[in-house]
């Protein structure tokens, strides 16, 4: 697929015609009440309600005494009502008594579908700074956030909750902390819930809202039309916030026309009464838009995670980057997007300013992409947007490569507007890209006419996320790639890319200590490796499930499944694999006290060590040897080959090595009773070191 676009060119230094900018909006969209230049607009009544709650006495206090759980706020509302807005202006306004801060969490797509549980639990560890293992169960992950807040007094704000299940085992118990849930309906479920239903704007806040648009001569010349277009509107922020950006952009333009306008506009028969004054509102500034602006508008609903800047707005439509940007700002002035929460002025690449879908507006644009554009060229759209992503996260990863190297030639290569300055300016937007960027790999995965294209875009998002952040740092990032890939292996029946998934995935649980899972991946990993007659996969899966089972202390099949690993090595002729698994194998029998068998595996890797010409690798392995032949009981041939490994160290030249074996070479000294020699041993080994020693393990 190519990745389309007219141009990359920088803006133009002659600037656009100013317009009226648009109010700040909610943290999600929902209608927008304030704050505008720092000043909220009507909902007094509304607030003091809920701060009354806040301090009312709970129904389940007995004798005076606290809940045991978080008192928890309900801010109820259709979308585009302002919901959020006011939830986001208690939270202002109680800064000062919640000392931890505010916490908040979207609990919905902006599609509508709810945000699974485990994520967003995830997202708050994130936000609170605590660590959470990769892959970790909803269980788990709900538990450390409630035990996280249990010892900080906060706001925890549950932003589009679909049900009282997304709240409930988010709650903290904990008194201190205080629960601002907002939702369309009652949290049925949830034990003294303190419901606050929000409808319309009253007449003088929604008038007040629309003269920040179109100032106040037009509202005063006519006040009654004013009126008549706040009832036009329902009241509801979000609508009068696009006809205040619809009047904003035609200074010529009266109120009356406004209203005259909304009036013509049928309504959809199929919607809800509530809905209809934001849909009307809606439809006026879309059909008042050109044709390609429309279009672009419309293909936002397919933006991951309901953000887009100019590179996203561009590949979806098939436009410039300059031209894409000028665009959304022109959107953001009409009140139908606003900046992303936390998204800075960063220009780096080109057109990187982030923007939202509004979330009462998603479901419209979604609605008008179904009737409006054929499937095919949606599909196109989709395609073009996720190769421009590919591009941009090879970029991304590209510049963390040495100068010279074959990446940064690439890189080279590429548009001014898809090259990042270095790898800070690189780490800063792949940070603040992560939400959308994983989004896309959602999307890109859910679709199930892109997999290939899915394929790409996980691989580089993997490659730029371990260059960027280590893959300790970003292990529950990769953790839910490297399941996204399984899902495509699974469903294209791509036998070898399901084995590479497993072993991946596998790797993870084995790294956060689950073990039984860890192995059962690995076990499904080779068979996966033997149908895609994959021997590499198949081997290391056969290694790796010896390895589960001696982490479960199982010596004996962990021996076993070893002696495979090695006897589809042997068969191969893979000697640096063959060296390592014999010392796994005599690890195996060393544990199992079959010392025999241990010593013979510990000579066999020592060989194979020095076939490769790996003299430390050659001399760990005698040592291990000699370790053997002390549990044996055989203290003198201990000494002998502890003495060879340290030779084979000196040769080696790993003064550290050397020194390490031997003190242990003394430890057997000692053992034996030669204190004398021991002495000079460790002696030799302190003046390797340069002091005492201390510290230093045996190999």
């Amino acid at each position: 697929m190519t990745d389309q676009a007219v141009d990359f060119e920088e803006p133009s230094s002659e600037s656009r015609p100013s317009q009226a900018g648009p109010l700040s909006g909610e943290r999600d969209g929902h209608g927008t009440v304030g704050p505008v230049g720092g000043q909220f607009i009507g909902r007094q009544r509304e607030l003091k309600a809920l701060r009354a709650d806040i301090e009312r006495a709970g129904l389940d206090t007995i004798s005076g005494r606290k809940a045991p759980r978080a008192r928890v706020l309900l801010v109820a509302g259709r979308p585009g009502s302002g919901r959020t807005a006011l939830a986001a202006e208690l939270t202002r306004r109680l800064a000062d008594e919640y000392p931890d801060g505010v916490l908040w969490a979207r609990l919905s797509e902006p599609g509508g579908e709810p945000v699974p549980t485990d994520r967003t639990a995830r997202g708050l560890l994130e936000a609170l700074g605590v660590g959470a293992p990769a892959g970790a169960g909803e269980d788990l992950l709900t538990e450390m956030v409630r035990e996280a807040l249990a010892v900080r007094r906060c706001v925890l704000v549950l932003d589009d909750a679909a049900d009282a299940e997304q709240v409930d085992p988010l709650l903290p118990d904990n008194p201190e902390c205080l629960v601002v849930a907002v939702s369309q309906g009652p949290l049925t479920g949830i034990p003294d819930v303190r419901p606050c239903t929000i409808g319309g704007m009253d007449a003088k806040s929604a008038i007040e809202l629309l003269s920040r648009f179109t100032g106040s001569v037009r509202v005063t010349v006519d006040p009654q039309a004013a009126e008549s277009l706040v009832e036009q509107c329902g009241g509801q922020p979000a609508a009068m916030v696009l006809v205040g950006g619809w009047l904003a952009a035609r200074p010529k333009a009266s109120v009356a026309d406004a209203t005259k306008r909304l009036k013509g506009l049928a309504d959809d028969p199929e919607a809800p009464v509530g809905a209809r004054p934001l849909a009307r509102a809606f439809r006026l500034v879309h059909d008042s838009l050109p044709q390609s602006a429309a279009r672009l508008l419309r293909l936002l609903a397919l933006a991951p995670a309901g953000r887009a800047d100019a590179h996203t707005a561009s590949a979806l439509a098939g436009c410039s980057v300059s031209a894409a940007r000028s665009t959304l700002e022109d959107f953001a002035a009409l009140g139908l997007l606003h900046a992303a929460a936390g998204a800075g002025e960063a220009v780096e690449p080109v057109g990187s300013r982030q923007y939202e879908v509004p979330g009462c507006l998603a479901p419209l644009l979604l609605a008008l992409v179904t009737e409006e554009e054929r499937p095919a060229e949606v599909q196109l759209a989709r395609a073009r947007m996720l190769e421009r992503t590919v591009r941009l996260l090879q970029s991304c990863r590209a510049v963390t490569e040495a100068e010279g190297s074959t990446a940064r030639k690439k890189l080279a290569g590429l548009p001014r507007a898809l090259r990042f300055s270095g790898p800070g300016a690189a780490a800063a937007w792949l940070e603040e890209r992560r939400p959308a960027l994983l989004g896309a790999a959602r999307i890109a995965v859910a679709d199930g006419e892109l997999d290939t294209l899915a394929r790409r875009l996980i691989a580089a998002l993997v490659r730029a996320l371990v260059a960027h952040r280590g893959t300790e740092s970003a292990a529950p990032e990769l953790y839910g790639l490297h399941q996204l890939v399984l899902d495509v292996a699974v469903r294209r029946e791509l036998h070898r890319e399901q084995a590479a998934a497993l072993l991946n995935l596998a790797d993870l649980d084995a790294g956060t200590g689950r073990t039984e899972e860890a192995l059962a991946r690995y076990r499904a990993a080779l068979d996966a490796g033997r149908r895609g007659n994959d021997p590499h996969a198949a081997a290391r899966a056969m290694e790796s499930v010896g390895g589960a089972y001696q982490e479960l202390e199982d010596w004996e099949r962990a021996a076993d499944w070893y002696g495979r690993a090695l006897a589809q090595r042997l068969a191969r002729g893979e000697r640096a694999d063959e060296a390592r698994l014999y010392g796994r194998l005599g690890g195996a029998h060393t544990y199992a006290g079959r010392y025999g068998e241990a010593l013979r595996s510990w000579r066999a890797a020592a060989a194979g060590y020095r076939r490769l010409g790996d003299l430390p690798g050659h001399a760990r392995a005698l040592s291990e040897a000699a370790r053997v032949q002390e549990y044996a009981g055989r203290p003198e041939e201990s000494l002998r080959t502890c003495e060879e490994a340290v030779a084979w160290a000196r040769r080696a030249g790993d003064l550290r090595l050397q020194a390490a074996l031997q003190l242990r070479l003394a430890d057997t000294l000692d053992r034996l009773g030669d204190a004398a020699a021991a002495g000079l041993h460790r002696s030799a080994a302190e003046r390797l070191l340069g002091g005492d020693g201390s510290g230093l393990r045996n190999p």
